[in-house]
């Protein structure tokens, strides 16, 4: 690859995004991040030798820092299937170890994605399918009954399965954690008023829904010190549910974003399907075109991730094209977002399926080589 062309230097499209960028003690070569991706190939819940050439691969090609796929935590009914990777056990740890020191020997930072699917492991499921599916109170994302409803003693395992996955995540050599609180996995929702219908102190108002996913966050936050890094991954779409909105206006996202920033989260990881699209167009001509990046930064001070069908042609799930442009000004627009200070990483995921080198050779300015996703 050379960024000489024709006896002239190119410079980079993407180039302002090939600067360090830091967050607590995390420490990130660049901006760009391997968005979680769940693939269910970790038989038995443990990582694999091709799990860890997967992710070596994509720390080889570049990237800053890989978030892993969504990784159980150690609570009843927490997947839907075997093959999910887990974040307990000692097979499993072993596994993760192995794939922490590969991303770390090519230069990359990694964090591990905790979760919960809570109702969306649905009503049946290939894991543990004598238990049922549990929620806040146990009703699906399309408002119909499904599972059965969290008591107390449910939501203090469900805390304490969380503690104890970041702890073994930072003993293991992750650089951080992230939290899965979005697509309609069980924090997000409690925090979805669709999905919460409690009467105690943990439904009825936006305030109180989103208590729960605040204790988790600030236990958490006990448990792995005051510098190792937390990120929270948020949604307004849900899965089956893509015009859901868990905040119809910035001053809900603030309510929120606000107490989960208090509790502890450095980082937040707005999960969109058109990064380019605006979070709430109808507010002041200012503030029309910020996406949910843009805002949470906003309205936290946090730094922020952009995701959603970047470099791609068409959204994630759906067959409309994406938004119109060709490939140049897509990227422009992505720097120019950049610039205005809407995003500090860049989370790449479908691109990096198809190209693990991705990143390089958009370093190099070496973009006829890039393999496309289809």
């Amino acid at each position: 690859m050379s960024d000489h062309v024709a006896g002239t230097t190119r410079t980079p499209v993407l180039g302002p995004l090939f600067t360090e960028f830091t967050a607590s003690t995390l420490t990130v070569r660049n901006r760009f991040a391997m968005a979680p991706m769940t693939r269910e190939s970790s038989p038995g819940g443990i990582p694999t030798a091709d799990n860890v050439e997967y992710y070596r691969q994509r720390a080889a090609g570049g990237v800053g820092v890989v978030f892993t796929e969504g990784t159980l935590i150690p609570a009843p009914a927490a997947g839907s299937s075997a093959a999910m990777p887990h974040m307990y056990g000692d097979d499993s740890a072993a596994g993760w170890r192995q794939v922490v020191d590969a991303v770390h020997t090519e230069g990359a930072a990694i964090v591990s994605q905790l979760m919960h699917m809570g109702v969306m492991r649905g009503a049946t499921a290939e894991f543990e399918p004598d238990l049922p599916s549990v929620g806040p109170s146990g009703i699906g994302v399309d408002g119909e009954p499904l599972g059965r409803p969290l008591d107390r003693a449910d939501m203090d395992s469900i805390l304490q399965a969380y503690v104890d996955a970041a702890t073994l995540a930072a003993e293991l050599g992750f650089d951080g954690v992230e939290i899965h609180g979005a697509h309609g996995m069980i924090l997000d929702t409690f925090v979805w008023s669709r999905t919460n219908r409690r009467t105690d102190r943990y439904g009825g108002s936006l305030h109180d829904r989103v208590r729960f996913p605040t204790e988790v966050v600030s236990a958490v936050r006990a448990a792995v010190g005051p510098h190792f890094p937390i990120s929270y991954r948020f949604s307004q779409w849900k899965v089956g549910a893509y015009d859901a909105q868990v905040a119809a206006t910035p001053t809900e996202l603030e309510s929120i974003l606000a107490p989960l920033a208090d509790a502890g989260v450095d980082i937040f990881h707005p999960s969109t399907r058109r990064h380019w699209q605006p979070a709430f167009p109808s507010e002041p001509s200012s503030d029309s075109t910020l996406g949910l990046s843009g805002w949470a930064k906003k309205v936290t001070g946090r730094p922020a991730i952009m995701v959603g069908s970047v470099a791609v042609d068409r959204p994630f799930v759906g067959d409309e094209a994406a938004d119109g442009h060709d490939d140049e000004e897509k990227l422009n627009v992505v720097v120019e977002k950049f610039e205005r200070g809407e995003f500090d990483l860049l989370a790449l995921g479908r691109p990096l399926l198809a190209d693990p080198a991705w990143v390089n050779k958009m370093k190099f300015d070496d973009r006829d080589a890039v393999v496309p996703f289809h």
